[in-house]
This record gives structure tokens, C-alpha cells and sequence, in this order.
């Protein structure tokens, strides 16, 4: 049976606030990798500042309880 990931902020693989850790959990990716990505667009993006999607992010995603990861 296929294990249910749900999106949440990562207690694992946190530097800041868990957002692109818990992003990369949900996709099976490296942290690294999606942390890079991230960087990457935000900084191709003039429309709208990387840094107001990961605030906005962090308010709006939950943190990981101890059910998250099993």
C-alpha cells in the first residue's frame, strides 16, 4: 500500500522554516535540489519576489507533527 505524504513544513530537512524541505518531502526529492530551484526562479522572477512566496508559504502550510512521518 502506498504511503500518504501530506504537504507540511519538515522538522527533517529544515534551514529556515521547513518549507522547501517539507516541499521536497512531499515531492520525493533532494532538499538540496529543490532549495537550488527555488533560488533559481526566484531570482529569474521579476513579477512576484521569491521571498513573498516563501512567507506566504510558511503561514500557510502546516508544521510536521510526529504522525507526518510514519
Amino acid at each position: 500500500m502506498a504511503k500518504l505524504v501530506k504537504l507540511h513544513r519538515s522538522r527533517k530537512n529544515r534551514l529556515l522554516a521547513g518549507v522547501m524541505g517539507g516541499i521536497a518531502e512531499y515531492f520525493g526529492w533532494s532538499p538540496m535540489w529543490v532549495r537550488i530551484l527555488f533560488v533559481v526562479i526566484s531570482s529569474m522572477s521579476v513579477a512576484v519576489p521569491g521571498i513573498l512566496i516563501y512567507l506566504i508559504l510558511w503561514i500557510v502550510m502546516p508544521n510536521a507533527s510526529e504522525n507526518s512521518y510514519q
